[in-house]
């Protein structure tokens, strides 16, 4: 995956070395809480289109949370905005996805125990002249998406007409720096914004489907996240990302659901140790494979007592009672209140790795989270299905979809506004955030 299909030019499988530190500086350019700043108007924006797009189809949750988050990605990497799910740009990066998902399995190929076969000539090794063909696809579609974004800024009268994104940052930082952004080619450079919908996009909402499902099997925790936006925010407005500091309880919630269910369950790409080790005394020699165990690490009852128990307390990090718009909490919730102290990750969760090769969009995924998680539950309320006997649906928490990234089997569950003048917000706002999408026009017209 990493050799064959990106010829090295994927941050996400580059050892370390200057070439790989050259991309983390680029998204870090891009990626820092003062670039996060300018993307939020974005995600509010798509995070009311989202609500909007769930009252008319409350079934259809799922994919509408997955068009959300892949539209927050490419207006923030490319400056244009995904309207369906079935557009040729998506359709694309999802087959890309899928084969270089296909690429990452252990033994499939026998280069991948014998890698001297990397260098077998293509007309001996049919196998690799289909990796690489598939590669040069993918790349001159990363170069024809920055190309377009380059001749925008090309024609327009000022750069302030094009809309903030990943790529314009990038450009603009190489034309300041060529020293440092220019070394990288044309090629190599069109994957550091590429390389964003991989990471933010399925992992976000596989994220989202997770938080509905724990809040349609926690009633009780739905209903203190209610109580939490209707003290705060009211009836007459949507949250915006100016309430956070306000939103303890919400803010929680979001890690709580990162924890209970990471999504790269074995902390996402393998990764190898620079160095020799002993560890526990096990020797490990430099360049072992390394898969890093996400899901005993965030269940671990050492950091979290009663680990399967979805408790947004344990990150809450203030006394409840204090608190006065919650309601009551049983004493076993309040028991289960230790992490992010007692915990190794700052985060008090482990769920966008550790170290130098941390996930950079870390900022930008928990952004989304939030004001995705803060407007659907400030305009919705999620519950369980009625059998035909009208009992509750019971739903496995368990049910996940297999490989290194997961989500929820998909599920059934009711999705009803809260109120009329709930709705009514909703319709209004709605308007408001196809205006700030104006901006970011689609890809296909």
């Amino acid at each position: 995956m990493g050799e064959l299909y990106w010829d090295n030019a994927g941050i996400l499988v580059q050892p370390y070395g200057k070439e790989w530190q050259i991309r983390r500086r680029m998204l870090h350019q891009a990626l820092n809480p003062s670039a996060l700043k300018l993307y939020k108007p974005v995600q509010e924006a798509e995070a009311a289109r989202l609500c909007r797009a769930l009252l008319d189809q409350p079934k259809s949750y799922e994919g509408l949370i997955d068009r959300f988050t892949s539209s927050v990605v490419f207006s923030i990497a490319y400056g244009h905005r995904i309207d369906s799910m079935g557009s040729n740009v998506i359709r694309q990066r999802l087959e890309f996805m899928k084969y270089s998902a296909s690429l990452n399995v252990p033994g499939r190929y026998l280069a991948e125990s014998i890698p001297w076969l990397k260098h077998v000539p293509n007309f001996l090794a049919p196998w690799k002249a289909e990796i690489q063909r598939h590669g040069r696809e993918e790349a001159a579609t990363n170069v024809a998406l920055l190309r377009r974004v380059q001749d925008e800024l090309r024609t327009a009268k000022s750069p302030s007409d094009v809309p903030d994104s990943l790529s314009k940052l990038l450009l603009e930082a190489r034309e300041a720096d060529p020293t440092t952004f220019g070394v990288l080619s044309e090629r190599d450079f069109s994957f550091v914004p590429a390389s964003l919908f991989g990471a933010g996009s399925d992992t976000t909402a596989s994220t989202l489907c997770s938080a509905i499902l724990m809040l349609v099997t926690n009633p009780h925790v739905q209903a203190a996240a209610h109580a939490e936006l209707d003290h705060v925010v009211g009836m007459t407005r949507l949250p915006t990302f100016d309430d956070e500091k306000d939103l303890p309880y919400l803010k929680a919630l979001c890690n709580e659901t990162l924890r209970i269910r990471p999504v790269a369950v074995l902390g996402g790409t393998p990764h190898a140790n620079s160095v020799a080790d002993t560890y526990k005394g096990y020797y490990i020699p430099q360049g072992t494979t390394i898969l890093s165990n996400s899901w005993a690490i965030n269940l671990n009852p050492t950091y979290y007592p009663n680990p399967h128990h979805f408790n947004p307390l344990r990150f809450l990090g203030v006394d409840p009672q204090t608190l006065s718009y919650l309601p009551k909490f049983s004493i076993e919730d309040f028991a289960e209140m230790s992490p992010p102290q007692s915990h190794p990750a700052k985060e008090g969760h482990s769920s966008f790795g550790w170290g130098r090769r941390i996930c950079p969009g870390a900022g930008l995924a928990q952004n989304s989270l939030f004001i995705a998680l803060a407007r659907l539950l400030w305009a919705f309320e999620f519950r369980p299905v009625r059998e035909d006997n009208g009992a509750e649906r019971r739903y496995d928490t368990f049910a996940y979809t297999q490989g290194f990234n997961i989500r929820p089997q998909p599920f059934e569950c009711e999705v009803h506004v809260r109120s009329e003048k709930h709705r009514q917000v909703l319709m209004a706002e709605a308007i408001g955030a196809e205006n700030v999408m104006d901006r970011f026009p689609p890809f296909e017209e």
